[in-house]
């Protein structure tokens, strides 16, 4: 293993009197679903120096000491009139708590001083608050006019983003970001980024499609030189090209035929970040999400959610033995307008109990709802293996409604059509039967593969489809490994990676293995493995094709004959 390069602060002039100050890691931070990729990630701060100064995002608290020591070596830290908060967590109190100690009369500005995590920083303090609740502006002088655009989603309600004229760089806070940490500053190159960006929209953009559209159509009122998002590289060189992507990736959840309503609220962040994974799971199955906010949601949007879904899920904390009131008034429109047919999910987290999951549950199970996944309680905060449970749950909740969809129209369609006819010669299409193992830090997966084909002689590579539905796709990114087992004919294994697995289940329970050198699990009664790493992918429709090199290899029966997958169709395994 490489060593990993410790933390640190990256400054850089990327403007008039304006630098940014990118707080990197090289490893993973915590646990929040879009850093699966595993690439680091940087925590972008900003400093505009007119005659007022202004310091937009202080990071979180992995990052507090070396970035206010950077800062201070830069400025003198009284001298800063302004905090801008383009989004408030609680995982920034320790920088912010450290700062306001040094700066008390500093001013914050921000769109929703009454957020938890930031109530509780400053409801000891007499500060300076600055709330933007439409166009206000702001001006620091030398013709830095900052101009304020409310950018909210259900994940972040008091979204912010800020344009500055004499730049014309627009902060953007979390949209057009990437977790990805490198020695560029701006996105030269930009293609190489394309896969990071991609997975960070459908992690954190997908089930709020809406918002992010509506975002983008203000900021086409702005004439922008380049983005500064919260993560990742500065978007210059690919500006037009990502402006465009995201377009194409929000009407692309729009256009999805079912919709699951996702109704929560969040007191620290544990429950919405449940609510992200579970509605990652979801949008992989091809199923698009209304997210919702009960904090923030009119009675009228969670009705009309509900009505236009196919299925609904709601997640609530629990505080003092109770959902939150807007959690109950929620609670109380659902019931009233969901019909019964649709298909329901509970989930959230607590602390001490969780009295708010189980009076969800009873609410739901006592109006007659079918569940799409048994109810999720998460103690504390969420750990890997549980973000990945949940996204499996809500992968599940996906395919029972599509199945639910297919059933219907089959019914309604009667006779054969000229599209099954195609299917199943589709399906004539044979290839040998393998399953892919693989592992990434404490967790594991496998699939039972058939669309595998050799690809390449030198470097000897080959080719595998990955419906993105599926479990393990998470562990198949560019530059992750995994053991390809190839078969024998008539070998039980095969029925054994055929089934449904349930959302956490253990893929190798009872199955006789042995690791890999490259991390991934060699199966004893296969017919061969080969050790690989994916060099690339390619989005396929429903499916990813990664294209991966060998690195070795073996084989296990010398007799022994490859199983070869015969399916009646091509629309299903």
């Amino acid at each position: 293993m490489p060593e990993i390069k410790p933390r640190d602060v990256q400054v850089f002039p990327i403007g008039a009197e304006t630098r940014v100050l990118r707080s990197r890691t090289w490893d993973r931070l915590k646990f929040e679903i879009e850093y699966a990729l595993q690439k680091g990630t940087t925590a972008n701060s900003y400093l505009i120096e007119g005659d007022k100064i202004a310091l937009f995002d202080p990071p979180g608290e992995s990052f507090s000491d070396i970035f206010l020591k950077a800062l201070q070596d830069r400025i003198n830290l009284p001298e800063i009139d302004y905090i801008i908060l383009g989004h408030v967590n609680a995982n920034r109190a320790k920088t912010l708590t450290l700062l306001l100690d040094i700066i008390p009369e500093v001013t914050l500005v921000c769109s929703n001083p009454g957020a938890i995590a930031l109530r509780k920083l400053i409801e000891d303090r007499d500060l300076n608050i600055l709330t933007i609740k439409g166009e206000e502006t702001l001006d620091l002088g030398q013709d830095h006019h900052l101009q304020f655009i409310l950018t909210p989603s259900p994940r972040w309600p008091d979204r912010l983003a800020t344009y500055d004229p004499k730049t014309q760089i627009l902060y953007t806070d979390k949209l057009f970001g990437a977790h990805v940490c490198s020695d560029q500053i701006f996105d030269e190159g930009w293609t190489v980024y394309a896969e990071d960006r991609r997975y960070y929209f459908d992690c954190l953009m997908a089930p709020h499609a809406t918002q992010v559209g509506t975002a983008l159509n203000k900021f086409n009122e702005y004439e922008v030189k380049f983005y500064a998002p919260g993560h990742g590289p500065l978007v210059k060189y690919g500006f037009t090209e990502l402006t465009n992507l995201y377009q194409e990736w929000v009407e692309e959840q729009k256009k999805k035929a079912n919709t699951v309503a996702l109704i929560y609220a969040s007191a620290y962040g544990n429950t919405a970040t449940i609510a992200q994974a579970i509605a990652r799971g979801i949008t992989k199955a091809g199923v698009a999400v209304t997210s919702l906010n009960c904090e923030v949601a009119e009675p009228e949007e969670i009705k009309a959610a509900v009505e236009k879904s196919a299925g609904f899920i709601m997640g609530s904390p629990t505080l003092g033995g109770h959902a939150p009131t807007q959690v109950q008034t929620a609670l109380g429109i659902v019931l009233s307008t969901a019909d019964k047919n649709k298909l329901a999910g509970v989930f959230g987290s607590f602390g001490w109990s969780g009295e708010a999951i189980d009076i969800l549950e009873g609410k739901f199970r006592d109006a007659g709802y079918r569940f799409g996944f048994e109810p999720i309680r998460v103690k504390f905060k969420p750990t890997d293996a549980i973000l990945k449970y949940c996204e499996e749950a809500g992968t599940d909740f996906a395919q029972l409604l599509q199945r639910q969809e297919k059933k219907r129209k089959s019914t309604a369609s009667g006779g054969e059509s000229e599209s099954a006819r195609t299917e199943q010669a589709v399906g004539r299409i044979v290839g040998s039967l393998c399953v892919v193992t693989a592992q990434k830090g404490e967790l594991s997966s496998a699939m039972l593969a058939s669309w595998v084909s050799q690809a390449s002689f030198n470097p000897p590579g080959l080719t595998m489809a990955v419906a993105k539905d599926r479990a393990i796709e998470n562990l198949m990114q560019t530059g992750d490994r995994f053991v390809l087992n190839i078969l024998p004919e008539g070998n039980a294994i095969q029925k054994r990676f055929m089934k449904n697995y349930t959302p956490g289940e253990d893929r190798f329970e009872d199955i006789e293995k042995e690791d890999a050198s490259n991390g991934g699990f060699i199966l004893k009664d296969a017919l061969a493995y080969v050790e690989c790493h994916v060099s690339s992918r390619m989005e396929c429709g429903d499916h990813w094709v990664v294209y991966a090199v060998t690195d070795t290899g073996k084989v296990l029966d010398e007799k022994g004959k490859t199983a070869v997958h015969y399916r009646k169709t091509g629309s299903f395994y």
